[in-house]
């Protein structure tokens, strides 16, 4: 079965179809219409013309919409998480909670409010402001979170009056176009728009004339160019982009009562999260204790194919990302000390047991890189305030999180950090109603909360003299 686009309210057949591979087997897992250049025109101008009548519609309108949605994801929600599962490897029961994830972002999107601001109203002066929707949206998606991280970009587009054209990643395109199937029908034609590609259309659809926005989650460098392609149009941006994301643990801390949180804080869906824990400062006098609690945990993991019962971690996500975390073990081997894991498996798929490092140099690139997958480096350190110095100076500043038993020592510690966000015995913690944005290379602009959802819209100020 080849999953076809969605375009104009049709599902159509693309110019080809792409072999969409499972990575816990090697085998396809199914294949994908893919779109050419001109589909991905007439995806834009069937939103463009779709776009004054869904902004026309009332704030209840759209909600009423938006709940049907969910309330169609959760109809198949589980077709849809063993889907998600086979192209993407993370376990069913990760795939099965992402799947209500969107379903839940339908929701809580829906209760967004949009009403006029009054600025001023005196004697002089009555000023109002309105947020008008821009237009069309385009959503580029990564291969981590398909469909939540799609959600996210929908729900603010829609509820907002926009107009919409999603492009998922080209290794996870199958479970996005099935939504285009189960969303056909409860959307006027044009409203959503969802294609596919070989990885070679991002630049025609950034580029094209009618879009007046972008919403990109992936890396830094390709954020680059998607902001400099949006630069000629004066389109407006969202970029959530890497995240190189630390959790300091501040000194007596009671180790065994973080350690679970900690571990699947790094090592959730792999460690293919953006806001994973990439690296843990330990105090010196705890680092062999967090070491090894860490390293228990990563041996208790049950790595395999996603759809067996049991498993906890599933493979890689795609055959470059192998690569790459494959080259960073083997650095940690040259330059520091393997507790645990980092090994492959004869067996077809991209698996890698979670591997826990200690002992690197600071200058390691295991530590000033973002790894993205099973691998993690434990940093002792004498001093958390030079700690707190080395991620501000960081190029990116996506997360962090800090630990103690502590509660005001973590508090002051935490006010000193500037990144998107900073959590405190807890890693990672999003909320539709709560601004997430990165600081420095991690991004521009939110997503979530009124924060990102005023980056859909474009400003009114009504300044009428009395």
């Amino acid at each position: 079965m080849a999953y076809q686009l969605l375009i104009d309210g049709e599902l159509v057949a693309g110019a080809a179809i792409s072999d969409v591979m499972n990575p816990a087997t090697g085998e396809i897992a199914g294949q994908a219409h893919v779109a050419d250049e001109a589909q991905v025109d007439a995806a834009v101008r069937a939103a463009h013309r779709a776009f004054p009548a869904w902004a026309a519609l009332s704030l209840d309108d759209r909600r009423a919409v938006m709940g049907r949605m969910a309330e169609a994801v959760e109809a198949e929600a589980e077709p849809l998480a063993r889907l998600l599962t086979q192209e993407q490897g993370k376990p069913l029961a990760e795939a099965r909670g992402e799947v209500q994830g969107l379903a839940w972002l339908m929701s809580r999107y829906a209760m967004f409010e949009n009403p006029a601001e009054i600025l001023s109203d005196d004697e002089v002066q009555r000023v109002e402001l309105h947020r008008l929707p821009l237009g069309v949206v385009v959503g580029i998606v990564p291969w981590n979170f398909p469909l939540f991280m799609a959600g996210i970009k929908i729900g603010m587009a829609l509820m907002t009056g926009n107009t919409a054209v999603i492009k998922p990643a080209p290794t996870t395109p199958l479970a996005t176009l099935e939504l285009g199937r189960i969303w056909a029908d409860l959307l006027p034609p044009g409203v959503l728009n969802i294609i596919a590609d070989r990885n070679d259309l991002g630049a025609c659809l950034t580029a094209h004339p009618l879009v007046r926005k972008i919403s990109f989650t992936g890396s830094t460098g390709t954020g680059r160019r998607v902001m400099s392609m949006a630069a000629e149009g004066l389109k407006r941006v969202t970029l959530e982009l890497g995240g190189n994301d630390a959790a300091l643990i501040l000194p007596d801390t009671d180790v065994a009562a973080i350690a679970d949180d900690l571990f699947w804080s790094a090592f959730r869906n792999n460690g293919q999260v953006c806001v994973a824990v990439k690296r843990v400062y330990a105090p010196r006098t705890q680092y062999d204790e967090i070491c090894a609690a860490l390293v228990a945990r990563a041996e208790a993991a049950q790595v395999g194919n996603g759809l067996d019962e049991g498993v906890t971690l599933g493979p890689v996500q795609n055959a470059a990302q192998f690569a790459k975390v494959k080259e960073y073990i083997a650095l940690a081997h040259r330059e520091g000390k393997v507790l645990t894991g980092g090994e492959t498996t004869d067996t077809p798929g991209y698996f890698i047991t979670p591997a826990i490092v200690r002992d690197l140099p600071p200058a390691s690139a295991l530590i000033r890189d973002e790894q993205f997958g099973p691998v993690l480096p434990v940093i002792a350190y004498d001093d958390p305030g030079e700690v707190v110095a080395a991620l501000n100076a960081d190029p990116l500043g996506l997360g962090n999180s800090i630990w103690s038993d502590d509660a005001d020592a973590a508090l002051d510690v935490a006010r000193g950090i500037v990144s998107g966000t900073v959590w405190i015995n807890r890693h990672g913690v999003t909320d539709p109603s709560i601004p997430f944005a990165g600081a420095r290379d991690s991004g521009i602009g939110a997503e979530h909360g009124a924060d990102g959802l005023a980056g859909y819209t474009q400003i009114r100020v009504i300044s009428q003299k009395k």
